[in-house]
């Protein structure tokens, strides 16, 4: 049976204030043509399908328009919440929904029950393990020691009492140790979440969520599928993928990845003012692409951003990498303030700002608007 693996969906995400709901309706559109190319004959989604615990009524629409798609196709689909999700509302109606093939996962509240499906080779058990913290776990196993968040997996795992004679798939949305980690996903201090990957060893393959790299976890079919776009410029280096599983008899699993083309590709850009918005540098480039463009001018170019937009319009980010930004000073103590004139005090302030004395002319202004203040307030 061919699998399509998905997580992270983030559905009704904004990034730098840009809102992803047209990239997200876009890239779901892709990933039906892709089912349909591929000949897809069920979907994993693996947590984490909305960005907030209560989605804007956008981001629940595009989710009720691609599973019914997707059921319009006769596929199964599984479905589990992620730590961005509420489990009750991504429960919500997960009886009615069956009948359709839309299997959601429910609150943890007791041992995960499989979902059976066949195919040539057999019977196929689907395990649906949805973001779980050690406290829930302990709610429903009170008796057993359950204190990390390894304990918790570990418990919800063992009361699977999979068959490994048979063919077993699991959906989890946990960190598991030796993962990537990237900028736009949620860290816990000290690693605490982390979870072993011999946890899942009883399963055929792991349907991992959570993380936003697309990467395997030892071996090949413990894998996270990453986000099918970028969420932040630490994933500008990331291969954004659909994983496409075959299971075919018990010991035999190939996976292979067809490519993301996003609507807007998240990209840095570097250079000074003149040469960014020089023809040559940007001619063969998609200049509608999410972009963080680094300034290396040593002075700040005035309403850079505005100017830089009518060549680049999706610009989310603009920084300087000068002398001033590179040798930044730190703020000292404040004891010797009283003593120091508003002119001394802002000399020095200037100074920790720019790496670089006040010029003549400007200590002249800075004073003259100081005399006009103290002026008008007599």
């Amino acid at each position: 049976m061919r699998f399509l693996h998905l997580s992270d969906l983030h559905l009704g995400k904004r990034v730098n204030e840009f809102s992803m709901l047209e990239d997200q309706a876009y890239i779901l559109k892709e990933i039906l043509n892709i089912i349909d190319a591929q000949k897809v004959e069920a979907v994993l989604i693996a947590g984490d399908i909305y960005d907030k615990v209560i989605p804007s009524a956008e981001a629940v629409r595009l989710l009720d328009d691609f599973l019914t798609r997707i059921a319009a196709r006769e596929l199964p689909v599984f479905l589990i919440s992620g730590n961005h999700d509420s489990a009750e509302r991504v429960a919500f109606g997960s009886r009615l929904m069956s009948s359709r093939q839309i299997y959601l996962s429910p609150v943890f509240e007791s041992d995960v029950e499989p979902i059976t499906i066949s195919d040539r080779y057999g019977e196929i058990n689907i395990y649906m393990l949805p973001f779980v913290k050690p406290s829930l776990v302990k709610r429903v196993y009170p008796e057993e020691e359950i204190i990390t968040y390894q304990d918790a997996v570990n418990a919800a795992v063992q009361h699977m009492q999979i068959d490994t004679d048979k063919r077993n798939i699991l959906l989890a949305h946990q960190f598991v140790t030796g993962a990537a980690r990237c900028d736009s996903e949620e860290l816990s201090v000290g690693g605490v979440d982390d979870v072993d990957a011999s946890v899942f060893d009883g399963f055929d393959y792991v349907a991992l969520g959570h993380l936003h790299g697309p990467q395997k976890i030892g071996k090949e079919t413990v894998r996270y599928s990453g986000t099918p776009l970028k969420y932040s410029f630490s994933e500008t280096n990331h291969k954004k993928a659909a994983v496409i599983v075959d299971v075919e008899e018990k010991g035999k699993i190939n996976i292979q990845q067809i490519p993301f083309l996003p609507k807007h590709d998240m990209r840095e850009v570097r250079g000074t003012y003149m040469e960014v918005t020089a023809l040559d540098f940007y001619k063969d480039m998609n200049t509608d692409d999410y972009l963080h463009i680094t300034l290396t001018d040593e002075e700040d170019i005035p309403d850079a951003i505005g100017k830089l937009r009518c060549i680049y319009p999706n610009i989310m980010k603009l920084s300087y990498d000068n002398l001033r930004t590179r040798a930044a000073g730190t703020v000292r103590g404040t004891a010797e303030v009283e003593e120091k004139s508003p002119m001394e005090l802002l000399r020095e302030f200037y100074e920790l700002q720019n790496n670089q004395p006040m010029t003549d002319e400007q200590e002249e202004v800075a004073r003259g608007m100081m005399e006009e203040i103290w002026e008008d307030e007599r």
